[in-house]
């Protein structure tokens, strides 16, 4: 038996006639991590889908224990030993965590009660805290990644490929995480795992691959690699000084008071929170999962309702509001960016121009009756060339780009409206080196121009590199802020967690 557990040769994709990988060679050997770095739109996924059985190679080689294979779907592929957790999460929303995780492997006669009894257990033994009965739709981004992972362990896969398995998790749950995934190398399971953040590539890998518009770059042992060298391979150029630069040593000073929030409640998230947000700054917000962040920025943006009684007030630019849904929020002035881009972020069947034009329709009122094709296609090119958004053109489907190329589009979609408050809930949430830059810089961009920006992350190099004020959440509410110039990452955690 080969030591090559999955072998490509020569392995193109094409969609349009445009290759999403080209000519890529890729071995994995037996009970190693190995990960797969680029920026968006290099190929990673598309490679780990052919892997998967989720596309099809258009030419080349794909090669299981040395016999070739035609994965067609991803059962063909599992009978093959291979499983994939997806960056973006392919449950079943209106079932159970329990029957998400046995879906596919029921026998003829199910018991309800035994299958909990059996996920319970089974999420014990990975150090998940997730609720066997909960319904997945009801979840929280990285719950459902948990499960996702989770399930793909219980398929008891030989090979398994995680597509940014961190993105959505604590600290601890990262490192709970890690300790699995060395856990499945010493039983001899192989695995692929993509990701941006290149610390977590250097530490977990055996080997790195780096692919780069398509094409192999360079594979090597992880301990040969630096970020430096990474990023040089990446990209094709040095990002080492601007990515996450140097420590701030001036903020922008606080303009208008645009947001006010006070004594905010909904149950059992926000919890009596109050803060404020200004003009020309840029407000970043950090907390660990649960401490309300997300939710208290959705009711502002009308996304979802505080409680009917006690429920606190909502000052814009000094006049009490409160939004039952996004629509007149976004009249107003308010864009709320999400973290979760495939639910609520863009029509992935729809073009990029008319998901980029139909953001601008929300700010009228009737907008549907404004419809304009020729409009619509201007407006799109217009926002692609100033975002850089990667795509055949302004007429591919939002479904067939990089993850970050469709959060550029997400971003596009709210900054055309024109807002004065704009969100950015994660902004760079599985997002490469590249454009984070980008997006890093156009932030900062929008704060120069004097509109008011909350930056929500989970990543504390992003809220001290982006910020001028911090404000830390625990528990339902903001609990400490400090200024850029004293915050430092022990001081943030501290107050997150203590």
């Amino acid at each position: 038996m080969t030591d090559n557990v999955v072998e490509f040769r020569k392995a193109t994709k094409l969609y349009a006639g445009v290759p999403a990988i080209d000519g890529v060679d890729f071995t994995l050997r037996r009970g190693e991590i190995h990960a797969l770095v680029g920026e968006n739109g290099a190929g990673k996924s598309t490679l780990t889908k052919a892997m998967a059985g989720v596309v099809a190679l258009t030419s080349g080689a794909m090669l299981v224990n040395g016999v070739e294979v035609t994965p067609r779907t991803p059962l063909e592929a599992r009978h093959l030993g291979i499983a994939m957790v997806f960056q973006e999460n392919s449950l079943v929303p209106t079932m159970t965590v329990a029957q998400n995780l046995f879906l596919g492997q029921e026998k003829f006669y199910n018991r309800l009660r035994g299958i909990y009894i059996a996920a319970q257990q089974f999420l014990q033994s990975l150090n998940f805290d997730v609720t066997p009965t909960a319904t997945v739709g009801l979840l929280g981004a990285a719950k459902k990644q948990m499960v996702e992972i989770a399930r793909a362990v219980l398929h008891q896969a030989q090979v398994i490929v995680f597509d940014e398995p961190t993105a959505t998790l604590t600290p601890e749950e990262k490192s709970y995480f890690f300790d699995l995934v060395r856990d499945l190398k010493t039983r001899g399971v192989s695995i692929v795992f993509i990701s941006h953040a290149l610390e977590e590539a250097l530490l977990l890998a055996d080997r790195i691959t780096v692919l780069r518009d398509g094409k192999h770059v360079v594979t090597d042992d992880a301990t040969a690699f630096d970020r430096a060298r990474i990023v040089q391979a990446m990209v094709g150029r040095d990002l080492s000084n601007t990515l996450y630069g140097t420590r701030k040593t001036q903020v922008r000073p606080a303009g208008e008071r645009t947001l006010t929030v006070e004594n905010l409640k909904m149950a059992p998230m926000v919890k009596n929170n109050s803060l404020s947000v200004f003009a020309g700054q840029i407000t970043g917000v950090f907390g660990l999962v649960g401490a309300g962040r997300t939710e208290t920025f959705k009711i502002v943006a009308g996304v979802l309702k505080r409680d009917f009684f006690h429920g606190g007030e909502i000052l814009l630019r000094g006049k009490p509001v409160r939004y039952r849904v996004p629509a007149p929020a976004v009249q107003a002035g308010v864009a709320y960016v999400t973290e979760d881009r495939k639910v609520e972020g863009f029509f992935e069947t729809m073009s990029i121009a008319r998901n980029i034009y139909l953001g601008l329709l929300a700010k009228f009122p009737g907008g549907r009756f404004l419809l304009s094709g020729r409009e619509a296609q201007d407006t799109g090119g217009s926002w692609i060339a100033r975002l850089k958004v990667r795509a055949i053109g302004s007429k591919a489907r939002v479904v067939e780009l990089s993850g970050g190329n469709q959060q550029k589009v997400v971003i596009a979609k709210s900054l055309v409206q024109e807002p004065s408050l704009i969100v950015f809930d994660e902004p760079t949430r599985g997002v490469d080196v590249g454009a984070i830059v980008e997006i890093h810089e156009l932030i900062n961009r929008l704060a120069d121009e004097g509109k008011a920006v909350v930056v929500i992350s989970s990543y504390l190099p992003e809220i001290l590199a982006l910020s001028d004020r911090i404000l830390v959440c625990r528990q339902g509410k903001v609990v400490e802020e400090f200024s850029a110039l004293e915050a430092t990452e022990e001081k943030i955690m501290y107050a997150a967690i203590h």
